[in-house]
């Protein structure tokens, strides 16, 4: 599977430098001098890093036979990938790589099936897309509190989900019913 590690924006200067809109947390170890990355469209590449720098912010990259602004231009747009399979492990073990997580059935802690994780978000907090079925889907943020468990071998993971996250309308109505009863009066 190959994985997204970023897109290549405008030329920067005149040496064929451009600027990578990154999509990986491994900058450092992806654009390093001599990484292989595939590309998207495949004509463009494979391209080599012959240097990175950052500069005012952003990453500018320097590919082996891109010389001069015009072939770097060429580039602008093409997706920078990798070989999930070329990936080393990750050293913690509660940590994970979205393609690790993508297609993964959820369950809750008390067994009942809640769909498959169909996308990873990177927002203010993580959150994991749960297809429901049916078209429906439910956003998990991706915290221990309520994904105790990740079992990437068995291709599940299970959810401990407050009250009205899988089903907001059950939360609904569950507030809506001491508000009713303390308004019956006698």
């Amino acid at each position: 599977m190959r994985l997204v590690v970023g897109r290549i924006g405008r030329a920067h200067g005149i040496r064929g430098d451009v600027a990578v809109d990154v999509r990986t947390d491994e900058p450092g170890e992806r654009f390093a001098p001599g990484a292989r990355l595939l590309t998207d469209p495949e004509s463009a590449g494979p391209l080599v890093v012959a240097s990175s720098r950052t500069h005012s912010g952003r990453l500018l990259v320097r590919f082996e036979g891109v010389a001069g602004r015009t072939a770097a231009e060429a580039l602008r747009g093409t997706v920078l990938q990798v070989e999930s399979a070329d990936l080393g492990p990750l050293e913690d073990p509660d940590e994970f790589r979205d393609h690790e997580l993508i297609g993964l059935r959820a369950h809750t802690v008390g067994g009942g099936e809640v769909g498959v994780v169909a996308d990873v978000l990177h927002h203010a907090q993580d959150l994991l897309v749960i297809d429901t079925g049916g078209g429906g889907e439910a956003l998990v943020p991706f915290v221990r509190a309520i994904v105790p468990e990740v079992d990437t071998a068995a291709g599940t993971l299970t959810l401990d989900p407050p009250p009205g996250l899988l089903d907001p309308g059950a939360a609904e109505e569950a507030s809506a019913s001491p508000r009713e009863a303390s308004e019956g009066g006698d």
